[in-house]
């Protein structure tokens, strides 16, 4: 592969990892008000939210641009997101805003039913995003300059379970002190989100590996060795 092809290439698999991160984030945000029950074991039933599905993947991609970009690729993009994620939420309080004429298909009440969305929870939720992303992709570069490139379930793991506690903590606490939800249901809120979240980060190391190798493979890299865009 020539070298204007291959930056060509680069570029184009960063701006798609980009796209999808963003893609997580705004629908985790746009979908978070619809909750199901999960019941991993026994009779113990959690209550979370449909939005925690696609969260959790967002650490997977930062962990990807992370390990072919840099921290510092991965930062800006974690930073766009929280721009496009704010700027959707804007244009949706300005949507739920704007009376609805007589006639139109989706009246008032219900468009304010599904993207009626509570300042709490959004902020709450922004805030944690912000934090638990930034100490993941840090956690994850420290890991990677420590094992000389190797070991990807360490770093995969070592910076993503953490960064999900932290996460887990940040937003519960902040629903439960600006009143989103009791601060007798805190413990369990935050233990049934960080299970969740955990569950997922373990289950997606395979998929690391996978598109790890393949992307090394399709472009030559060695061990440590960037794509630069």
């Amino acid at each position: 592969m020539n070298e204007e092809k291959r930056n060509k290439q680069a570029r184009f698999l960063y701006l798609l990892l980009a796209g999808i991160f963003i893609s997580l984030i705004v629908s985790s945000n746009l979908i978070f008000l619809k909750f199901f029950e999960w019941t991993p074991v026994g009779t113990v039933t959690f209550v979370l939210s449909v939005g925690l599905i696609p969260y959790p993947l967002t650490f997977l991609v930062t962990d990807l641009i992370s390990e072919f970009y840099g921290k510092d690729r991965a930062s800006d993009v974690v930073k766009v997101g929280l721009i496009c994620a704010l700027l959707i939420m804007g244009l949706t309080l300005l949507a739920d805003a704007i009376p609805a004429r007589e006639g139109s298909p989706v009246n008032d009440e219900t468009f304010h039913s599904v993207f009626g969305l509570t300042a709490a929870a959004v902020s709450a939720s922004m805030i944690a995003y912000l934090f638990a992303q930034l100490i993941d992709i840090r956690i994850f570069h420290f890991w990677k300059v420590k094992t000389q490139g190797k070991k990807l379930w360490l770093r995969n793991n070592l910076s993503t379970i953490p960064s999900q506690l932290v996460d887990s903590f940040a937003v519960i606490t902040l629903l439960c002190t600006f009143g989103g939800i009791p601060w007798d249901q805190y413990w369990l809120t935050v233990s049934s989100l960080f299970i969740f979240k955990m569950l997922i980060a373990l289950a997606d190391t395979p998929l690391f590996y996978l598109f790890t190798h393949l992307i090394k493979r399709h472009f030559g890299l060695k061990e440590l060795e960037e794509l630069d865009v």
